[in-house]
């Protein structure tokens, strides 16, 4: 029976299931237009809302001719009437390209279903963008994000096989590779972001604080805050329990644990020394960093049984939210613009899936570029959906409020204490993305200041280790496939001379000078830590 919307018909024969090989070569002579207009759409260009109004018309197009042209002779409708139609259609700022070039680029995976684990944390943002947002299966790639109950079980499963990849601590690759605690070797070729941690004190520490350091009693105190008042309190907690000040940290190479031993000792205050005989850390220690998971900080510090910590957001909003704790500094203050987590796989794994590896870097990178997409105003524009999205059971499942804090430009140290922080959390501009040999090298050189390293290394074990780990090579080419695709600019990301060495800063909460070419001096710089001979620089 004729079917007759809108005054033409069609019938059912019009559309058989089978094709003409002249149907299937007109339709292969289209493929590269519909790649081509895909990969315009997504890539968010000015042309698409054009090109897609040029695809509907051509199919309305050929659906009115196949309905002329199948005998639909009760609709009154001629060809007459459908040329003077399209007459009346201003096609002039329509533009499609048919440039085979411009499509993208399937990869030959080795794998397609693969499993990430992550930590309840707003930094697992681009695992979950590139998912929710359709990055994952662009590349051919069905993503499934477990949620993990800690960094050390995060870790096993990635090396057991069990997860594909993670969203790991940026100190996990090293410190699995060089055998800090569990040995097997991780590679990076992502960087998740910069920033992001915070230290929070209870509310008890903090008027504790006040009482030392008068200046810490204004609504809006002078920031960054050193732990300069805390060290009277370690002290006397310390002669009177006979015991170190109790805090807490999220895992033994975490940036948090480097973070708030730096913050600790740039104020006097020793955070205890790892020997071959204390792989906790504890050895001379006036404060005593035992590890947390990071969801459950706040209901440690509820409890007492931790009086301060360094912690990934959302824990230390919530402590805010509900009272129990006032954040005191966050990293970008102890190191401006610091790498945070990265994206890990075993290095087996990455051998034996490169297409895939790459496949999954190109995902990831199209999601941090989202994340941090502002308007001309400097705006940006896909946070809120972001904190909905995150806000969801299955990912970190804290209130929006809560993880909105951060994520939305803003940071809550009291509730008369509220600052902008636009780069509080960032996933891609600064070239966050990128995996720098330099970070890789802070982080060793952290792990030799506290003996975690428990022998001294030649200046060039440093470099070495950092480009067995750290793979920009696979950032790159993933990268300039997505430039060849017209999904991501030249000018964001590093040049091709960069040699991995991000230029030498002073941002640190002390000043101190961090030249990544020169460890063995670096680690010598700190009144507490470990010390190197210095011949060692020049080997």
């Amino acid at each position: 029976m004729p079917i007759c919307p809108s005054s033409f018909c069609l019938e059912s024969e019009s559309f058989p299931f089978t094709q003409s090989e002249s149907d299937a070569s007109s339709r292969a002579e289209l493929a590269p237009v519909r790649q081509s207009v895909s990969r315009k759409q997504s890539a968010g260009s000015t042309r698409a809302s054009f090109i897609a109004t040029s695809g509907k018309l051509a199919l309305l197009g050929f659906v009115a001719l196949s309905g002329m042209l199948t005998g639909c002779s009760d609709s009154g409708v001629t060809l007459e009437d459908l040329e003077a139609a399209a007459a009346k259609v201003d096609i002039s700022k329509i533009e499609i390209d048919a440039e085979p070039s411009d499509s993208a680029v399937m990869l030959d995976l080795e794998k397609s279903d693969l499993t990430f684990g992550f930590i309840k944390l707003t930094d697992c943002a681009p695992l979950v963008i590139a998912k929710e947002k359709g990055y994952f299966d662009d590349e051919g790639l069905n993503v499934t994000l477990d949620t993990q109950s800690n960094w050390k079980i995060l870790l096993d499963n990635v090396i057991n096989g069990q997860l594909d990849g993670a969203h790991m601590l940026a100190g996990q690759p090293i410190g699995a590779t060089i055998g800090v605690g569990t040995k097997s070797p991780i590679v990076t070729a992502y960087s998740l972001d910069y920033n992001g941690n915070g230290i929070t004190v209870s509310n008890e520490v903090w008027a504790q604080m006040q009482e030392n350091d008068p200046a810490l009693k204004s609504p809006t105190p002078k920031h960054p805050i050193s732990a300069a008042s805390l060290k009277p309190i370690v002290e006397e907690y310390l002669q009177d329990a006979g015991e170190p000040f109790p805090m807490g940290m999220v895992f033994p190479v975490s940036t948090h644990n480097y973070e708030i031993r730096y913050w600790l000792a740039a104020s006097g205050i020793h955070p205890g020394m790892y020997t071959e005989s204390d792989i906790k850390g504890f050895t001379d220690a006036q404060v005593k960093l035992s590890t947390v998971p990071p969801p459950q900080m706040p209901q440690n510090l509820e409890a007492d049984i931790v009086k301060g910590y360094c912690v990934g957001e959302p824990w230390n909003q919530k402590a805010v939210v509900t009272g129990i704790g006032v954040p005191v500094t966050t990293n970008y203050d102890i190191w401006k613009n610091n790498p945070e987590k990265v994206f890990g796989v075993t290095e087996e794994w990455a051998e034996k899936h490169p297409q895939t590896h790459l496949a999954v870097i190109k995902a990831l990178i199209r999601a941090g570029k989202w994340l941090d997409s502002t308007d001309e105003s400097g705006k940006l524009v896909n946070r809120e959906e972001a904190v909905e999205i995150l806000s969801r059971k299955d990912y970190v499942g804290a209130e929006k409020e809560v993880i909105g804090n951060s994520m939305m430009g803003t940071f809550v140290f009291q509730s008369t204490d509220v600052r902008e922080m636009p780069d509080f959390n960032v996933f891609f501009k600064h070239e966050a993305s990128y995996p720098h040999y330099s970070d890789a090298i802070w982080f060793l050189t952290q792990m030799r200041r506290w003996g975690q390293i428990t022998e001294s290394k030649p200046a060039s074990w440093y470099a070495d280790t950092a480009k067995k780990i750290y793979r920009p090579e696979i950032y790159r080419q993933a990268a300039e496939l997505l430039i060849s695709e017209g999904k991501l600019d030249p000018n964001e990301i590093p040049a091709p001379d960069y040699d991995g060495y991000r230029a030498v800063t002073t941002e640190f909460i002390d000043g101190n000078e961090y030249d990544a070419k020169d460890p063995i001096g670096y680690i010598n710089s700190f009144e507490i830590g470990n010390k190197d001979d210095e011949s060692l620089a020049k080997k």
